[in-house]
């Protein structure tokens, strides 16, 4: 059920899963950052279909569909209170009336601009900075996009939920922007928090927004030394030829599950993100180190429900 909220110059941002991981690594810190709270939860059962289900010691589990949540963030200098919306999936019909339903709601609660968050692939170095791209719904957006010196795209397609939810809002009356954050094509299958980075600091500047990014700005630099070492064992492997995309795509192998300690420190960090939301995305980070996000994403998402 929504909450009922009244917001002062709200935006909205949406999020799906993609490419590196870019746009749910910016979302998920905002929530973490921002302590953002659950206000409402979209259900679209009809869209969804069901692939496969979870067995847990020998038992069949219920099947288990997408979650769509929103979330909030109370600006405390009533400047664009900020509005996320974070989609598990894409829906595979339907996507047009999805999003309708999410500028819908997005209009109920007063939202004045609507910002889809992506990744860019392309041939840049893991050693870059990463540029943001970006597209806009009308021309006073475009030129804000280029006065902060973003790569415009000129012409092309925006793939997914992240193109049609603008679509949908421009026929809404709701302005907007896409930002692409860019990160190397050879390692797309990896989390890439460098080009998460990139677009937080252009959100950021464009909602006059005091985030610390100091957290994030490490899980880069950290992303960064690995993606070197792996290129530097490419190179000595096979020389310094492009290393195409599919030697970073096999299955990974069977790894053993979480020792006692690793569930003692994730209960710890889920203690201590329940106290103080600003410390979840530690917690996150090592979720996704030992790739339990998913088995853990209900219990990380209901820390930002609002105490009953």
């Amino acid at each position: 059920m929504a909450e009922q909220v009244k917001l002062t110059h709200p935006w909205l941002i949406a999020a799906w899963p993609g490419m590196g991981h870019v746009a749910l690594n910016a979302a998920y810190y905002l929530l973490a950052k921002l302590e953002m709270r659950l206000i409402a939860e979209y259900e679209a059962r009809d869209l969804f279909d069901v692939d496969q289900v979870e067995v847990k010691e020998g038992l069949i589990q219920p099947a288990r569909q997408p979650h769509n949540r929103f979330f909030v963030w109370t600006d405390p200098h009533q400047k664009h209170d900020i509005v996320v919306f974070i989609g598990e999936a894409q829906p595979p019909i339907g996507k047009s009336p999805f999003c309708r339903k999410i500028v819908d709601y997005a209009r109920a609660l007063g939202v004045e601009r609507v910002f889809t968050f992506a990744a860019m692939a392309t041939q840049m170095h893991p050693d870059h900075r990463s540029r943001v791209f970006g597209a806009a719904t009308d021309e006073q957006n475009l030129e804000e996009l280029k006065r902060l010196e973003l790569k415009i795209l000129r012409d092309g397609q925006i793939g997914g939920l992240n193109g049609v939810l603008l679509a949908a809002a421009v026929e809404n009356g709701l302005p907007g922007a896409c930002l692409l954050g860019e990160m190397p094509h050879i390692f797309i299958q990896l989390a890439y928090p460098k080009a998460s980075l990139a677009i937080l600091e252009v959100f950021a500047t464009m909602s006059d927004m005091d985030l610390d990014l100091a957290e994030l700005s490490e899980q880069a630099r950290l992303m960064d030394e690995k993606l070197g070492e792996l290129l530097s064992q490419a190179e000595a492997t096979y020389g310094k030829q492009p290393v195409e995309e599919e030697g970073y795509s096999r299955e990974p192998a069977e790894e053993e599950g979480p020792d006692f300690a690793q569930l003692r420190r994730i209960d710890r960090l889920f203690e201590q993100a329940e106290k103080d939301r600003s410390t979840a995305f530690e917690l996150k980070q090592e979720l996704d180190r030992l790739g339990l996000f998913k088995e853990y994403e209900d219990r990380f998402l209901d820390l930002f429900k609002k105490p009953e």
